[in-house]
């Protein structure tokens, strides 16, 4: 505030100097014109009219310093207030912890008091469980050792003993649960799967073709056998090396027979021949050009005939070499059964099955359609079809329900999943049907001599017998080693080595036959 009073004082001075200045000239001049009275006395009015201004910008510059003052005083009264009460909270708050902590420390202790008390009773304890533990242990001792000279039995005979006893008691315990789950099951089940199956079946309508191991080539005259041979035999030498087929010319009036296990060689073997007879020219060098383009006719063939039948399952995003697989099926046969035609009714079968169950229609028919894809190349890779299906499936993207599916329908692995279930079903169905598939008597034969010896294998197992053509084997065991409850037990056993060992169409019943006869003559 000084400063200010010293600052306006200065102005006044300089304001009052520059008057005097002013003055002083208007006197040099008034005077010099002769006007100095009149000066004088403006100059003292001017000198008193200062005076007042003086006073009066003194007097507003002091009330100015007054109020400043006074607003300065009243910020930092509010400001001091607000910090004293700012401190008081936060020794409220100090006070409140501390009140707190203690609490807690009291409570701590407590704890530990109590905590320390119990680790001494537990000490306590622990040495009187030590010494029971130890006066049963010589209890148990003793016991042991009077039980061995009463029964003449060491600790390890007895133990078989006992577990040999459990043992028993479980595995009858488990035949009658077994026995009792079975009834219940055949009770309800047995009859909704043959609604199911039976629906499916009527649903499903195809014809059943059984093919051979040769292929039939009409020609238009007994000439054109000549021409086939040609000189010195050839081109039929040609036709043999080329496609891997015999051809078979004898007294066949107009045909000529081509044999081989290969149904596409064979098959590219009649498109060659046939090809050849309609153009006329039978030598050696058209005769690898005509068998190079079947060739290649075959291949494109393929691929159609695996569209055809992706198309007609209304199946989608199939790999392109696995419709080129189906497409091999068409000309893959299993006891004289169209590989091709039953994956087909297998799929359709499935969808059939699937929805009467209500599940997925499109993923069963599509595990349906491809559960036998191996078969297109098992005689060029080791191992089963199922395995090598599954395998195939995997390695161009199928959804791996889809390849667990394929692998289990023989049973390689474990079924989890109905679908695999299903294609089992369903596979066993296609196969099973009547004309579905043929068999040589040789084979027939071996089948069943090798059933009535896995069946005769078992122990208590008299005499067995395959009838129904291979569907069932019906066993008859003795009654002095078996008792019921171990017949449901054998057939089961049975069942499961004839799924491990044997190959066979469809699926054979297994009827295990007890029975006691008490013979007396009266005499």
């Amino acid at each position: 505030m000084e400063q200010v009073i010293n600052v306006q004082t200065a102005v006044i001075a300089a304001v009052a100097l520059v008057l005097g200045l002013f003055i002083g000239y208007v006197v040099r001049k008034m005077r010099a014109e002769g006007k100095v009275k009149s000066a004088e006395a403006l100059v003292t009015k001017m000198i008193s009219d200062a005076n007042s201004d003086i006073e009066r910008k003194q007097k507003e510059a002091k009330l100015e310093a007054r109020d400043e003052l006074y607003r300065i005083r009243l910020e930092f009264d509010n400001e001091t207030k607000e910090r004293r009460q700012e401190l008081l909270n936060i020794e409220k708050r100090l006070t409140l912890k501390e009140e707190n902590l203690e609490r807690k420390v009291d409570v701590l202790d407590k704890k530990e008091r109590e905590t320390l008390k119990k680790e001494s009773e537990c000490e306590t304890q622990k040495k009187v469980a030590d010494d029971k533990v130890k006066e049963y242990a010589a209890l148990i001792e003793k016991e042991r050792d009077e039980l061995q000279k009463i029964s003449r039995l060491s600790v390890e005979d007895a133990k078989r003993m006992f577990f040999k006893k459990i043992e028993d008691e479980v595995k009858y315990e488990a035949s009658v649960i077994i026995k009792k789950t079975e009834d219940e099951l055949r009770e309800n089940s047995e009859r909704m799967a043959r609604e199911i199956l039976s629906t499916a079946i009527q649903k499903c309508a195809v014809d059943h073709t059984q093919e051979s191991t040769v292929s039939v080539v009409s020609l238009p005259s007994d000439e054109m056998k000549g021409r086939i041979i040609g000189r010195e035999g050839r081109n039929i030498r040609v036709l043999e090396m080329e496609t891997g087929c015999d051809l078979i010319i004898d007294d066949t009036p107009e045909a000529v027979i081509i044999s081989g296990f290969d149904p596409i060689r064979r098959e590219v073997a009649k498109m060659t021949l046939e090809k050849l007879i309609a153009d006329g020219r039978i030598h050696p060098a058209r005769i690898e050009e005509v068998c190079n383009k079947m060739k290649k006719e075959m291949q494109s063939n393929l691929k159609e005939l695996g569209e055809a039948a992706v198309l007609k399952t209304g199946i989608i995003g199939v790999h392109s070499e696995i419709i080129k697989l189906l497409g091999r099926l068409r000309y893959r046969t299993s006891y004289g059964q169209n590989v091709l035609q039953h994956s087909l009714e297998t799929a359709l079968l499935m969808g059939n099955m699937a929805g009467e169950l209500e599940i997925d229609v499109k993923l069963a028919k599509r595990i349906g359609l491809l559960h036998d894809i191996g078969k297109a190349v098992d005689h060029e890779v080791e191992g089963s079809h199922a395995n090598i299906g599954a395998d195939l499936a995997k390695k161009y993207g199928e959804h791996m329900g889809v390849v667990h599916a394929i692998r289990a329908h023989h049973r390689d692995e474990e079924q989890k999943t109905i679908y695999a279930v299903l294609v089992e079903a369903a596979d066993a169905i296609s196969a099973s049907r009547s004309g579905a598939r043929g068999e040589t008597v040789e084979t027939y034969i071996q089948r069943l001599e090798k059933l009535e010896e896995v069946a005769n294998s078992f122990k208590g197992v008299e005499k067995s017998y395959v009838i129904q053509a291979g569907r069932e084997i019906r066993c008859v065991v003795e009654p002095q080693k078996l008792n019921d409850l171990e017949t449901v037990t054998l057939a089961r056993d049975l069942s499961k080595k004839i799924e491990s060992e044997l190959d066979y169409p469809g699926q054979i019943k297994v009827t295990v036959i007890r029975e006691t006869r008490a013979v007396e003559y009266a005499k």
